[in-house]
């Protein structure tokens, strides 16, 4: 595998949006959103183009939501101010060459209406109050009741916001497709996932690994800046990984994917809600067993596109342990290849030398006797530690300065923007 290995871009992004639904309470909102702004740019018979940046943005409208808790707010209340997350959302793809065009979409995909200065004949407008109108159809569906008992109470919902907070012409490509059982039904299907796949944007387009990386870094911010707690631990776990893997003498290509592991190895913790991630104390069992399921879905969401099964395999086995004691998949020594044995030091590493608000990072000597520790209980490789620290110096020096660059980007255009609370 090397840095021209094709990755299919479309597959990637419906993978990464689904992780970030993945919390049962709003399991598969995007998704739905997305088939719902699809229907309604088919029956407003808009360009291709224009197409794929409504479905592309409506897959990805609340990744600027950084919480379980606030994802599940903004579902379920009509009353919390959904401008941060929107910001949020814009500022991140705005950072993504293949995804800045969508980044005006998000950034007013709750701008009502009647506040608009602009025409709807402005793609941006009109994009942007598809994909509202979409949102807000998706919401107003209660799961726990047949869908065929509560569409008509839905149509009347939004028929009663027509040029009010939706345009008339968004609204009436709206009910033209909700007349339709069959909408319905494939809304609260659970085929939604493999039907929409042949629509998904971007779906003719090929990534290389360098694109991968550009846009696990996108996600390696929604993954830290979870939590002020961790805002930088991802951006030092793939510094720290990749820079331990040229040493050991990894190809230029192996090296890049190492890094793209470091950036995505936490993603499963999206599903994890912050009240448990950042608890100071003892998590209970039940609190525990949540936190172990997050490599498992590190791995699922990974290895779901085709090209990056190598890199799903070094990202989700970083709770591993050599003895087969680890979690979630007990592999042993056996299933380890060097790529995972790294990972999992440099999750460590990063983990104990960082400063958290209840404890302060380890010294040198403190980190280096935890690992040898762990090495002499068959948990972890001591070559890898060995590695680790005979280049110390300029592997910590390498991490410190990724993280800090990731630090002054939270803090320079997130920390300002006011979270909403749960």
């Amino acid at each position: 595998m090397n840095l021209k290995t094709p990755v299919n871009l479309g597959n990637l992004l419906l993978s990464l949006s689904e992780i970030t639904d993945s919390t049962p309470a709003i399991a598969q909102h995007q998704l739905r959103t997305a088939f719902i702004a699809l229907e309604i740019s088919k029956a407003a018979c808009l360009d291709r183009s224009l197409t794929e940046d409504i479905l592309a943005a409506a897959l990805l409208h609340d990744i600027g939501a950084l919480t379980v808790e606030e994802k599940v707010a903004l579902h379920q209340s009509e009353d919390i101010d959904p401008n941060p997350h929107c910001i949020r959302g814009s500022v991140l793809l705005g950072r993504i060459s293949w995804l800045s065009s969508i980044a005006p979409i998000v950034r007013f995909h709750h701008t009502p209406w009647i506040d608009w200065q602009q025409p709807i004949t402005n793609p941006t407008v009109f994009a942007s109050q598809v994909v509202y109108l979409a949102d807000h159809v998706e919401r107003l569906v209660d799961h726990s009741q047949y869908i065929l008992h509560q569409n008509q109470s839905i149509i009347e919902q939004v028929s009663a916001i027509k040029n009010i907070t939706v345009h008339g012409q968004i609204v009436d490509a709206f009910l033209e497709v909700a007349h339709y059982e069959k909408f319905w039904l494939d809304l609260v299907s659970p085929r939604l996932y493999p039907s929409i796949f042949y629509e998904v944007p971007y779906r003719h387009i090929d990534i290389d690994m360098l694109g991968v990386l550009e846009i696990a870094k996108l996600f390696r911010h929604v993954i830290d800046f979870k939590s002020s707690f961790t805002a930088t631990h991802t951006a030092g776990v793939a510094a720290c990984a990749a820079k331990m893997g040229y040493f050991f003498g990894f190809t230029p290509s192996e090296v890049t994917m190492l890094e793209i592991a470091g950036n995505l190895h936490d993603i499963g913790k999206l599903i994890i809600p912050n009240e448990i991630l950042e608890k100071p104390g003892k998590l209970t069992p039940e609190e525990y067993a949540l936190i172990k399921s997050h490599t498992y879905y590190t791995y699922r969401t990974i290895h779901n596109t085709r090209g990056l099964e190598q890199i799903a395999h070094w990202a989700a086995m970083h709770h591993e342990k050599l003895d087969g004691s680890g979690y979630p998949f007990h592999l042993g020594a056996n299933q380890l290849d060097i790529g995972a044995r790294l990972m999992a030091v440099a999750d460590i590493f990063t983990a104990i030398s960082e400063d958290r608000p209840y404890r302060p990072g380890m010294t040198q000597e403190q980190i280096y006797q935890l690992l040898r520790n762990q090495v002499r209980q068959n948990y972890i490789d001591g070559q890898i530690v060995d590695l680790l620290f005979d280049h110390y110096d300029e592997i910590n020096t390498f991490v410190r300065q990724n993280q800090e660059e990731a630090r002054h980007f939270y803090e320079r255009r997130f920390k300002t923007i006011t979270l909403h609370s749960a």
